[in-house]
């Protein structure tokens, strides 16, 4: 990103305790402002062993991944500063309540959990207080938090258009159908092409039996029934988890309808 140009400000919102793994991203940091989410003193230690200067501290807001407990979130942001680490403030991801049922119900649980980073920021100092989700975006008040690390929206996934949110799907797996029975077809995007965590992919007009390794068997419902799909043709598949899914091929076609306008590789694919 960095590479071409995508902004002077990055953020690795993740926990990384090699240094060796680091040096990369300090080499970028001598052009561009980079900083690192920090969790641990290991992790402040490899960022600072790495030549890395700005630091997160990440805070555990409810979701058991990373982040220190809020009360011990002051105590890391001291000894970060006495590595030299500059300390910009803090981070925490409310990934837990991104589909919990009900707006004000998802939405009282977003300020409870904002409410945690909050008190951590007092602590830590900085300038920054860094959260949200996709599920969350328009939840967070503008004096709690005042960057939003919302990016599934971009491309969606069935997963997250549950919840009916302003955003249009915009990325998909093109399948081919490879076999045709009286009661169902097959085509090749399988569980080699999909991220699958969050349930099976969709297909409009039929439904997903099941997947398997390069295949996806579906039953065609009424409406699919009145279009001839034969043996050869292509489908869209939505993924339920866009992520994973963009992370299991080499190149994104960009279209504008059936028209293909550009081509770009996923560069990071293997990383």
């Amino acid at each position: 990103m960095a590479a071409v140009g995508v902004g002077q400000d990055y953020l690795l919102a993740n926990e990384v305790v090699d240094a060796a793994r680091l040096s990369a991203l300090a080499k970028v940091s001598q052009s561009v402002r980079v900083t690192i989410a920090v969790d641990s003193e290991a992790t402040v230690m490899a960022a600072a062993h790495a030549g890395l200067r700005d630091v997160l501290i990440d805070v555990n807001v409810g979701l058991h991944r990373c982040g220190i407990a809020p009360t011990l979130a002051g105590q890391l942001a001291e000894f970060a500063r006495k590595q030299k680490l500059n300390v910009r403030g803090v981070m925490g991801y409310e990934g837990h309540l991104m589909m919990v049922d009900g707006r004000e119900k998802r939405k009282q649980r977003v300020a409870e959990s904002m409410q945690l980073l909050a008190t951590a920021a007092q602590d830590v100092g900085g300038e920054i207080i860094s959260a949200g989700g996709t599920g969350t975006f328009d939840m967070h008040d503008e004096t709690c938090i005042n960057e939003l690390q919302a990016g599934s929206y971009a491309l969606m996934d069935t997963h997250y258009a549950k919840l009916n949110l302003p955003f249009d799907q915009s990325c998909f797996v093109l399948g081919t159908v490879i076999s045709k029975s009286s009661d169902w077809l097959v085509i090749d995007v399988g569980l080699k092409s999909l991220g699958m965590d969050h349930g099976n992919p969709s297909v409009h007009g039929f439904e997903v039996l099941f997947c398997s390794d390069e295949h996806t068997t579906l039953a065609p419902t009424k409406e699919s029934m009145k279009t001839n799909v034969s043996v050869g043709d292509k489908l869209r598949v939505t993924p339920a988890h866009i992520d994973p899914t963009m992370a299991m091929h080499e190149m994104a076609f960009l279209v504008r309808g059936d028209e293909v306008i550009d081509l770009w590789p996923i560069d990071l694919r293997g990383w």
